[in-house]
C-alpha cells in the first residue's frame, strides 16, 4: 500500500496535469502509472522527475532504449526496488527484449551481484591497469 495518496486524472491540479500530459504525449499512451500518480502529491518533485527521466530515458543516444530499460532493470534488481524492476521489464519488453533476452540479463545480474559481494567482501585491491590516469 501506498505511503501518499496516488492522485488521479480527476484530482490532478493544472500543473500536475501539464505533467500527465507530457507523459502520455512521450510515451505515446494513455496510462499513466502509479510512480507518477504517488509523485503528484508534491508536483515540484513531479515535474523535476519526469523532466529527469525524460531527459535520460526518452533521448536518442549511444545507447538503444532497449538497453536503457534493461540497465534500469539491473540496477532496480541491485537496490531492491520492486517496483522499479516491473516497470522496466515490462518496458523492456515493449521496446523488444526478448524472454531469452530477460534470462541472460538476470544471469548477468546475479553473476555480478555475488562477484561484487566476494570482491567486496575480500577487499581485493584494483589492479593499476584498471585505474584511469
Amino acid at each position: 500500500m501506498s505511503t501518499v495518496k496516488l492522485i488521479s486524472d480527476a484530482e490532478a491540479s493544472p500543473e500536475v496535469a501539464a505533467i500527465y500530459s507530457d507523459i502520455r504525449k512521450t510515451r505515446n499512451s494513455d496510462f499513466i502509472n502509479n510512480f507518477w500518480r504517488a509523485l503528484a502529491v508534491n508536483p515540484a518533485l513531479l515535474k523535476h522527475t519526469w523532466q529527469h527521466l525524460k531527459s535520460i530515458m526518452s533521448v536518442e543516444g549511444a545507447i538503444d532504449a532497449k538497453t536503457r530499460e534493461m540497465i534500469y532493470i539491473a540496477v532496480s534488481t541491485a537496490n531492491a526496488c520492486s517496483y522499479c524492476v516491473h516497470s522496466h521489464t515490462a518496458a523492456a519488453k515493449a521496446r523488444g527484449m526478448s524472454d531469452e533476452e530477460h534470462g541472460e540479463l538476470l544471469t548477468i545480474i546475479s553473476l555480478a551481484a555475488q562477484t561484487n559481494h566476494l570482491a567486496n567482501g575480500l577487499q581485493v585491491p584494483v589492479d593499476p591497469e584498471f585505474l584511469v590516469e
